[in-house]
């Protein structure tokens, strides 16, 4: 079947891990994912995908702002977190982590990888997951290696030696 074959070559392709956040008057939510997507470094814009059913979904359509946090190696518990895998014990994903803000008030990880924070500029149903793409109010950088995510696991980046045949 076509759609298994896609979820399979899908979940072998490596992306970065990321926490997109989102608070206001909808409420503080967050839910990890790995499309994330420059779109523009001119009025510096970016995507992520996000399941239509999550409560994150949502809340980023009336707060009208989000967060992505690209994680850093060695953070998979926050993206297990968020990801529904890994509970805390009081019930709060948020508390797996320190958190503070940046322009819009979604909520940036202490210490990330990167983090964009954005206002919403368009939100886009297709089939099982709504597009949003963000206008770029804020950029932290980090110092760190990347979480990726591939093969159904977590992994770290190895960068190849320029000799080393492909």
């Amino acid at each position: 079947m076509l759609r298994d074959r896609f979820t399979e070559g899908m979940g072998r392709v490596p992306n970065a891990v990321c926490i997109v956040t989102t608070d206001g008057q909808a409420g503080r939510a967050g839910v990890t994912a790995s499309t994330l997507s420059s779109v523009s470094a001119d009025g510096p814009g970016l995507l992520v995908c996000i399941h239509h059913l999550s409560p994150a979904c949502a809340a980023i359509q009336e707060n009208g702002v989000f967060c992505v946090n690209v994680l850093r190696a060695g953070a998979a518990v926050v993206a297990n977190t968020f990801a529904g895998r890994s509970k805390t014990d009081d019930g709060n994903k948020f508390s797996c982590a320190r958190w503070r803000t940046l322009e819009t008030g979604a909520p940036v990880l202490d210490q990330p990888l990167v983090a964009f924070d954005c206002r919403l500029g368009s939100a886009m149903r297709w089939n099982t997951h709504f597009i949003f793409v963000g206008d770029v109010a804020a950029v932290e950088l980090g110092e760190a290696e990347p979480l990726l995510y591939g093969n159904r696991t977590f992994g770290r980046f190895a960068p190849l030696s320029v000799a080393e045949p492909v």
